[in-house]
């Protein structure tokens, strides 16, 4: 029986092993912390493939030098001498273009379209479970400001996806949530979420019960394949299999760069909290000129927001939480800001082309799944399904070719 190396316990890494094992394949996970500790769990939980969209758009050439110094801004850098971050920077910046825009959205559409099927076969498959309907509710202070919105649902729908928006005559009809300061409120059907942190252990556990080797707490310090593939663990200890996979999310060029994954990974790092309501949350909400999404969670209202620029092991940066509470103290009502829940960062996996990393590497059955940005978790299920099918078969599907990790 074939034996796989997944190294990563994340969305995208938990996704691959469970396919993998329903191809007959053995699997080992590895993790250095465990299920969910990078930005599989805190996230929003957003199954929403109509915002499954490239994050540099000509708007960054507007917003972009605003946000710099503006402290509540969405878009944080840390104003310090990094070669590096600025080096990506300016390749992010780069792809702020319509043209670039619809390139990558030319290549991210297949697997959009493949998401939420994707999640429907974890489920049947046996992970106990479950997805959420919408609808989600979009929120502007005036319509005038919904434009940019609008703009990139036309462009979704224009490059193949269905996607439904309506005004709504009263947008606490369905989020009580909004302040009186929400002048316009849409409803975009079609979608759907999670609660992140149940359903990744969900997955672990039918994972495990497959007869997977969990392997938590351990960190891997090398991958090699010059004879089979390898990974040496921090203890001393080396593992094989027949084939290996890098999952690590912002972490993965510690791995990869060695092997030949030269394009950039930058962690995208992104906030939350949970706070009580008045009034019980049901549906998402999101505000697009603040870049905040909100999720119900276990009762109660998970607030998710920020792009900061920043180092994936650096410490959370208690003013960026503060960030999100000052843009939306006054757009929410019977939200209870100041008693805040377990408030999180996660570092999400960026690339300057916005396109994930997906694929074989220069070291034969060694591979790398990640660099989605903020669209992780959507597109987990279905990047795990479609690399299992290469790693059996040698088949690369259309819909992960653009996403080759050596272009």
């Amino acid at each position: 029986m074939a034996r796989s190396i997944i190294v990563g316990a994340g969305m995208v890494g938990l996704a691959t092993a469970w396919h993998l094992q329903e191809r007959g394949v053995e699997v080992t996970i590895i993790d250095r912390e465990g299920v969910a500790a990078g930005s599989s769990w805190g996230n929003a939980g957003w199954l929403a493939p109509a915002k499954t969209i490239p994050l540099a758009d000509p708007s960054l050439w507007t917003y972009g030098p605003k946000a710099l110094i503006d402290p509540d801004a969405a878009l944080h850098v840390p104003v310090r001498v990094d070669v590096n971050l600025w080096s990506f920077l300016a390749r992010f910046a780069a792809h702020g273009t319509q043209r670039a825009w619809d390139r990558a959205m030319v290549a991210l559409t297949p697997i959009d379209r493949l998401a939420l099927q994707s999640f429907d076969e974890l489920i049947d498959g046996g992970v106990e479970s479950s997805t959420h309907e919408g609808p989600f509710i979009i929120g502007f202070g005036h319509a005038r400001h919904a434009r940019g919105f609008m703009r990139d649902v036309a462009g979704v729908i224009q490059h193949g996806q269905s996607v439904h928006v309506e005004r709504l005559d009263d947008p606490r009809a369905l989020a009580p949530q909004l302040s009186s300061q929400i002048g316009a409120a849409y409803r975009m059907d079609g979608q759907r979420f999670i609660e992140p942190g149940p359903f990744m252990h969900a997955l672990a556990e039918s994972v495990t019960a497959r007869g997977a080797e969990m392997r938590m707490g351990l960190e891997v310090s090398a991958v090699d394949s010059s004879s089979r593939p390898s990974v040496m663990l921090s203890n001393g200890e080396t593992l094989t299999a027949d084939s290996v996979v890098i999952a690590t999310g912002a972490w993965m060029p510690r791995l990869a760069r060695v092997l030949g994954v030269n394009v950039p990974v930058q962690a995208g790092r992104g906030y939350s909290f949970t706070v009580d309501t008045d009034e019980p949350a049901e549906h998402p909400v999101y505000l697009p000129t603040q870049r905040i999404a909100c999720t119900p969670y276990q009762g109660r209202f998970r607030i998710a927001g920020t792009m900061e620029f920043r180092g994936p092991d650096d410490a959370l940066q208690h003013r960026r939480i503060q960030a999100i509470v000052n843009q939306v103290r006054t757009l929410m009502t019977g939200v209870d800001l100041d008693n805040r829940h377990d408030e999180w960062v996660g570092s999400r996996p960026v690339t300057p082309d916005g396109l994930p990393l997906v694929g074989q590497t220069r070291a034969p059955n060694v591979y790398v799944a990640g660099g989605h940005g903020m669209w992780g978790v959507v597109l987990g299920p279905a990047t795990g399904k479609l690399l299992a099918e290469r790693i059996v078969t040698g088949r690369t599907d259309p819909a992960i070719a653009p996403f080759d990790p050596l272009r």
